[in-house]
């Protein structure tokens, strides 16, 4: 599904005391509820583009599957919101380590995710990939030049699936961890090998941030915003490596830093 751009808003903007009416474009926030064989499983909130992408992405990162393959049928209604899944295997509700949940578009109570599916699907991350500095910049430049719809509307969030020469996957979405669910969902749908790949991407590096990127199986997540003690120590200990606040010709190398090829580990100190 392509990007849905909405009719205008009518506002009245104030530079000063000088008030002016004029037309805006506001992003569309998008409830869909996911019938998983025949029950409800979850509600979330997101923006209606790459919707298959996204439910893909979100039923691996909450371990109900591992491959693509595992879905047997899909039907998405857009019309009444709902996403109808039928996998190959029967699916014990009870067993299931969370309630249906209303997921909300941003990072918060509304969004229960310390369950123990994230102990059974993160996993401790050994890509070998090498980036430089002036490929980070580069990198996170391309996304900004690519991120059409937050330029029009300052209301999304964007995450890229990259190698250290230029994005392959650009998804976007008004929650972070939404986009991510929809890159992971590219993943799975294209069997794309990720030895050679990092994330590049628009929002902070929260815990459950940290703990997607791993799921998806990345060596490096390169964000423009800044990251969480909790998503640092998440990073160290499943060997990401963590670069916060990469602006301009500026970034912060937080966690694993050999994989930036400037950095000489001999006389590196933590």
């Amino acid at each position: 599904m392509n990007e849905v751009k909405q009719e205008p808003f009518e506002i009245i903007r104030f530079n000063g005391t000088e008030a002016t009416r004029m037309e805006e474009e506001i992003v569309e926030e998008f409830p869909l509820t996911i019938i998983l064989n025949g029950e409800e499983f979850a509600t979330m909130v997101c923006s209606p583009t790459s919707m298959e992408e996204l439910i893909v992405g979100f039923l691996a990162s909450e371990g109900i599957i591992r491959l693509y393959e595992e879905i047997k049928n899909m039907f998405i209604d857009e019309a009444m919101g709902f996403a109808y899944v039928e996998l190959y295997r029967e699916i014990n509700q009870a067993s299931i380590e969370h309630s249906k949940r209303f997921i909300g578009s941003c990072c918060g109570k509304s969004r229960q995710f310390y369950f123990k599916s994230d102990a059974k699907t993160a996993k401790t991350v050994t890509s070998k990939i090498l980036i430089s500095a002036e490929q980070c910049y580069n990198l996170m430049k391309e996304l900004q030049l690519r991120s059409e719809q937050f330029r029009r509307t300052g209301g999304v969030h964007n995450a890229a699936l990259a190698t250290p020469e230029s994005l392959l996957e650009v998804r976007t979405d008004i929650g972070r961890h939404n986009a991510l669910d929809k890159i992971y969902g590219t993943v799975l749908e294209q069997k794309i090998t990720l030895n050679d790949k990092l994330i590049v991407f628009s929002g902070r590096i929260s815990s459950e941030v940290l703990l997607k990127v791993s799921k998806i199986g990345v060596g490096i997540l390169l964000s423009k915003s800044a990251p969480t003690d909790l998503a640092l120590n998440l990073a160290n200990e499943l060997g990401i490596t963590a670069i916060g606040f990469a602006r301009e010709n500026k970034m912060n190398v937080y966690t694993h830093p050999h994989r930036i090829v400037e950095l000489d580990m001999e006389s590196y100190t933590k």
